[in-house]
């Protein structure tokens, strides 16, 4: 048992898998509402997302752990947006709307807890898809696996955050074909600022006693890339973005699976 994989006896405690719950009935809602009830929807996931990371991270290694995810999530966002924010690197030039409420630097504080909804599930993903890597190299792919899968994230949101009206593009050319609101900047952004914020949050947490399993916030992880995809494209009209979530999620499923299978043989 290597010191990623959790007891295979033991589940999350309830309360992740209720806020996991809850998390997936609110995204259900989302593409049903409109106008400030789609507002305050797309608040109660984040708010309830973060919340399982935090909450997970603790259960399921411990308090340090939880606490680690929370500090380091949260001021990697606000100095990677910040920037940003004044100088269009590495994003490209953007900027937020009233919406989003309060702000620190300029960033509203409901953009960190989005990170934080993102990043613990994108580096569990990536440490179960590195499991049978090479020691020397483990690590290495789980940080770049990490980075890709919290990139990849948002390829599939960010069109529906700017659909939303929470944040527009001065440059939104040339972006993903299907996608033609978000620039490939933003793409490359999410790469660079996944790879410092994985690096830094595989120092910290990787190595640390596993009590429980990830199921919670893999499933979230799952039904916000796959589920949004179907919101997308059946509600939102938005089938760029939902045909992007699908050919993202396709190798990481069949990666999974060869995974499983391989597993079984053993």
């Amino acid at each position: 048992m290597t010191d990623l994989q959790a007891p295979p006896a033991r589940r999350a405690p309830a309360l992740p898998w209720a806020l996991a719950a809850l998390v997936v009935l609110t995204a259900i809602a989302y593409p049903l509402a409109d106008g400030g009830t789609r507002t305050a929807i797309s608040w109660v996931i984040v708010l309830l997302g973060a919340a399982l990371s935090v909450a997970h991270a603790a259960v399921s290694r411990d308090a340090r752990t939880g606490t680690v995810v929370l500090g380091l999530v949260a001021a990697t966002a606000v100095v990677f947006e910040s920037v940003g924010l004044a100088t269009g690197f590495p994003y490209g030039e953007y900027s937020y709307s009233d919406d989003l409420g309060p702000t620190l630097l300029g960033v509203p504080f409901l953009v960190p807890l989005a990170w934080l909804m993102m990043a613990w599930p994108s580096w569990l993903l990536a440490a179960r898809l590195t499991r049978d890597v090479r020691p020397r190299r483990r690590r290495a792919a789980r940080v770049a696996g990490a980075a890709a899968v919290f990139a990849g994230w948002d390829v599939v949101l960010d069109p529906q955050l700017v659909q939303a009206g929470f944040w527009t593009w001065a440059h939104p050319d040339p972006g993903l074909p299907g996608i033609d609101t978000v620039p490939l900047t933003n793409l490359a952004g999410w790469l660079l600022a996944g790879a410092v914020l994985m690096s830094l949050l595989d120092l910290l947490v990787a190595g640390r006693p596993v009590r429980a399993g990830d199921g919670p916030p893999l499933l979230v992880l799952a039904w916000m890339t796959l589920g949004g995809a179907l919101a997308h494209a059946g509600w939102l009209d938005l089938p760029g973005s939902a045909a992007w979530g699908v050919v993202l999620a396709v190798p990481v499923l069949v990666a999974l699976a060869v995974q499983q299978r391989r597993a079984g043989r053993r």
